[in-house]
């Protein structure tokens, strides 16, 4: 995971701050008493993300997927000297709720009640968006393992310390190798609840359309919820004109040569910073512009084929994220619309990484969904 170690502070690290040499009134006391609470609380959040990514590096560790070496892109080593173009951040953005983004607050109200055994399955399945990894999911990760579900988040091929060269996929099929791999290993009965962000809406309606007897409910979290004969670049076109600087962060790679059509999608990561993130944690931010990769450019135009007899049989639910600049409201409406799930949630306040921005309310929905009892035949 290379420098993303860098994003948390050692264990033991505490704040002081020198007795002033006047007297303090009570409105100044309370102001330094409010002041060394949020330092305690930064401290303790930044002890806790370092516990997740530590327990998810060991896990990797484990598996023996951890690669010698991992070569970043050179926007992450080399970054842009332009100055970006910065969207103004909602003013929510500074005064985010604590019990929604920290891990240290109790789930008293989500696991109230909560019977895991009654379900039809309490094994997630989580998949990441382009350019992301299983990385991101850490707090829901924890979120989820905390109140007594089995979570597996996957590295696509090629995509957070997944070794295999990016450039080097051509297909949907190669791209989700280790989430077909997870559900290939499956027993028999067994089922999973998928959950995809972003370009991972697309990756799990192929599996749906291979695997439909292992799944037991689909999850899209603002994510391509496609129809047959649709690609995701077909769907991301629709909002073509109203984002234009996730254009300009777009760089094409051409390893192949010029002539020859794209192997891959990198971004600018410091232009895209407040446009994806724009509700986020900035120690979240921080993680993702050092463990972001290249997104293989023939997935994403790769046209889905998916029939009514298996994708259609899958249960379908969309969460949508409504301070979400990357992937518009109106284009999750769309999506909605073309292609109707059984049900809609919607997250307020939550940006493109609802995992980063609004972790506990993404939280109790996915629970909630888990929960529905399955349909009578």
């Amino acid at each position: 995971m290379g420098n993303s170690w860098a994003c948390f502070s050692p264990k033991g690290v505490t704040f002081t701050k020198k007795p002033s040499k006047r007297l303090l009134n009570s409105s100044s006391t309370k102001r330094t008493k409010k002041k060394n609470e949020k330092l305690e609380f930064d401290d303790a959040l930044i002890h806790q993300q370092g516990l997740a990514a530590a327990f998810l590096f060991h896990q990797h560790q484990l598996n023996g997927s951890l690669p010698v070496n991992l070569n970043r892109s050179t926007s992450v080593v080399y970054p842009s000297t332009a100055a970006p173009k910065k969207l103004p951040k909602s003013s929510s953005s500074r005064q985010r709720s604590r019990t929604d983004h920290s891990l240290i607050q109790p789930l008293q109200l989500v696991n109230k009640d909560l019977n895991i055994d009654g379900m039809e399955t309490s094994h997630f399945v989580l998949v990441h968006g382009g350019g992301f990894g299983a990385w991101c999911w850490y707090k829901t990760t924890s979120l989820l393992e905390e109140s007594g579900y089995r979570v597996d988040a996957v590295d696509l091929a090629g995509s957070g310390i997944h070794t295999f060269d990016t450039n080097s996929i051509t297909s949907l099929a190669q791209y989700v190798k280790p989430l077909t791999d997870i559900l290939e290993k499956l027993g028999d009965g067994e089922k999973v609840i998928l959950a995809g962000h972003d370009f991972g809406g697309a990756c799990i309606s192929y599996v749906m359309e291979l695997f439909p007897s292992k799944i037991s409910k689909a999850i899209f979290i603002a994510a391509a919820m496609l129809s047959s004969g649709q690609s995701s670049l077909d769907m991301f076109s629709q909002q073509t004109g109203s984002n234009d600087l996730m254009q300009q962060a777009q760089k094409f790679l051409y390893t192949n040569g010029k002539d020859q059509p794209p192997t891959a999608i990198d971004l600018d990561k410091e232009l895209v910073k407040d446009f994806l993130f724009n509700q986020s944690p900035a120690k979240d931010v921080a993680l993702s512009l050092v463990s972001m990769r290249p997104i293989p450019f023939g997935p994403v135009i790769e046209k889905l084929s998916l029939s009514d007899v298996n994708y259609g049989s899958v249960r379908r639910f969309f969460i949508g994220t409504h301070k979400d600049c990357a992937i518009p409201v109106a284009l999750q409406e769309n999506m909605i619309n073309t292609n109707p799930p059984e049900q809609v949630f919607w997250l307020k306040g939550s940006d493109y990484a609802p995992f980063f921005s609004r972790p506990q309310s993404l939280h109790k929905i996915l629970v909630e969904i888990s929960q529905i009892p399955p349909k009578q035949v």
